[in-house]
């Protein structure tokens, strides 16, 4: 299941890029513009569906972080990594012995953040791994950081959602992804019963991907369970 992160900053270029990268790596992100958006997500959150990290910005449209991150500690005790371009040693040692799990400052670097946040996860007892991010078999060559689909050298053009689900599979690539499992990390958990769409896009992506759609080497059906994508050499 994809770590879910409630990523609250409300510059709306830093919001984009922070939210495809971190989709790119297989995490399920909702984001906020303001502590208010904030707060309604947590509100609304389904039972069970929680963050399990939050990424903080403190210079928020309708007030600052840090009250917020008060309030977070009242009722999660999910990592909060603050994301600031604060400076001050005494503001970052206040925020740390009030909750934060870890602090960085703007301008960073997405590597280093995922790194971080990987650390964070793992002192709460989740083991996140670095994602795989390109696969490369049989002609097929996908490179999920840069969006490039190529078949024997050859651009392949996919549609978002076509994407979305290839990149799932790859990120997973050689196990069993269950259909409620890619139903809910593609469409949303809302749709987990909606079957006919994985078979709809898999016809797409065979008929695009392999060299006959019938008889796929790729993209992988387990009967009754879900699909795989053929284990290769994935680098990371």
């Amino acid at each position: 299941m994809s770590e879910r992160i409630l990523l609250v900053e409300d510059d709306r270029e830093l919001r984009s890029i922070l939210r495809e990268a971190l989709s790119v790596e297989g995490y399920a992100v909702q984001a906020a513009a303001s502590l208010a958006d904030a707060r309604a997500l947590l509100q609304h959150a389904e039972r069970g569906a929680a963050p399990d990290l939050v990424l903080l910005d403190l210079g928020l449209p309708d007030g600052d972080g840090e009250p917020f991150l008060n309030e977070l500690r009242r009722q999660s005790t999910a990592p909060v990594i603050v994301i600031s371009a604060r400076e001050a040693e005494g503001q970052k040692i206040r925020l740390l012995d009030g909750g934060a799990d870890d602090y960085l400052v703007k301008p960073f670097g997405i590597g280093e953040l995922l790194a971080r946040m990987r650390v964070a996860l793992r002192h709460r007892g989740r083991h996140s791994q670095p994602a795989v991010l390109s696969y490369r078999q049989g002609g097929l060559d996908i490179d999920l950081a840069s969006r490039r689909v190529r078949r024997d050298g050859h651009e392949v053009h996919l549609t978002p959602t076509e994407f979305k689900l290839l990149a799932r599979l790859v990120r997973q690539a050689g196990q069993v992804v269950t259909h409620r499992q890619l139903l809910a990390d593609v469409w949303g958990a809302e749709h987990t019963e909606q079957t006919h769409y994985l078979r709809l896009y898999m016809g797409q992506l065979r008929a695009k991907l392999e060299d006959d759609s019938a008889e796929p080497r790729h993209l992988l059906t387990e009967p009754g369970v879900g699909y795989r994508m053929a284990d290769t050499q994935a680098d990371d």
